[in-house]
């Protein structure tokens, strides 16, 4: 097996050969509390910081460290969830059974919302923006009997789906962002919020000929977590769940003039260890591009924790960057 590069603390570029290593800690994301979602908000061991104004073009959500260090979510945010103290006594040993693995997921799109909010790739920190098509703001159309995006939707960071590579079974080269998720768990998430999930499977949707594979997971803090291990599980417990994904995928372009996509395997659901697998690649893909080893394709790269990236910046740098962002007005939600 390939090994495995990702970031460890305080900042450095770790190899693990053979398996994962991951924290089995019981540190519970906070959630948005009623309608006191505020400009500042802790997620787990991030905070979000809101610029702009929502709903509008310029409304950034920027991420910052405990300590107030501005961060990439993208490059600076582990796909390994990470050894962590809670109450200054260790958690538990990880376990070395890949099955056990848990990865950090940043929540883009809460379910059942219909604005298209995602990493922004190609500006400095990549914060989270609502795409824009043609000048205008970009929502996905409801799909019935789907109200907007029916699971929890976001990415892995430290992933990238290369465009410079092929992929041996579908031909179709990646579409140039973070591997995507869907997290099928009961909790709604908010934009900015960073999860640890368990992944259960992985469907190959192949988008206007490029390959961009859908991670199926649920939170490990989920009451279902535990009885959920396999995409068998998920489709024996929840009869149509995963067919509505495949329809709602397939369709969700359709209202816009595009055709439908496509999938790759018949539009099967691979297994778990085979999602491993892919995530593993698009780790190493990351890595390459952090590291300026492969053709960036307009990816912006500047992080303040990857210690052999070139790109890799000072707070003060990464705080300039924010403060250089031009905000209408400082907002809140009431």
């Amino acid at each position: 097996m390939r090994p495995l590069l990702l970031r460890c603390p305080p900042g450095c570029l770790a190899t693990v050969l053979g398996s994962f290593s991951a924290s089995r800690n019981k540190l519970v994301p906070r959630a948005a509390a009623g309608p006191r979602l505020l400009h500042l908000t802790n997620t787990m061991h991030y905070q979000t910081e809101a610029r702009g104004r929502p709903g509008s073009p310029d409304y950034r959500v920027y991420f910052k460290t405990p300590e107030g260090k501005y961060i990439s979510p993208f490059h600076d945010i582990s796909l390994i969830a990470e050894n962590e103290q809670e109450n200054d006594m260790p958690t538990k040993k990880a376990k070395k059974n890949e099955s056990e693995v848990l990865f950090n997921m940043v929540v883009e799109v809460p379910r059942w919302s219909n604005a298209k909010m995602e990493i922004a790739t190609k500006e400095p920190l990549n914060p989270i923006k609502q795409d824009v098509k043609k000048g205008k703001l970009r929502y996905v159309a409801n799909i019935f009997p789907h109200k907007g995006y029916i699971w929890n939707y976001g990415a892995l960071p430290q992933t990238w789906e290369d465009p410079n590579h092929t992929d041996k079974e579908t031909k179709c080269c990646g579409d140039n962002d973070p591997i995507d998720v869907c997290e099928i768990g009961t909790q709604v998430c908010f934009p900015g919020q960073v999860i640890q999930v368990k992944v259960l499977g992985i469907l190959a949707m192949i988008d206007e000929g490029e390959m961009d594979w859908k991670v199926i997971a649920i939170n490990a803090e989920d009451p279902d977590a535990k009885s959920l291990n396999s995409i068998e599980d998920v489709r024996k417990s929840r009869p149509g769940h995963l067919e509505a994904t495949v329809d709602w995928f397939r369709k969700y372009k359709v209202p816009d003039g595009k055709p439908e996509n496509q999938f790759g395997f018949n539009g099967q659901f691979k297994d778990k260890d085979f999602a491993v697998e892919i995530i593993k690649s698009t780790h190493e893909h990351w890595r390459a591009l952090v590291q300026k080893q492969t053709n960036s394709h307009g990816i912006e790269c500047k992080n303040i924790s990857c210690n052999e990236s070139p790109f890799k910046c000072s707070a003060e740098e990464a705080r300039d960057v924010v403060s250089s962002v031009r905000t209408l007005d400082k907002w809140h939600f009431v």
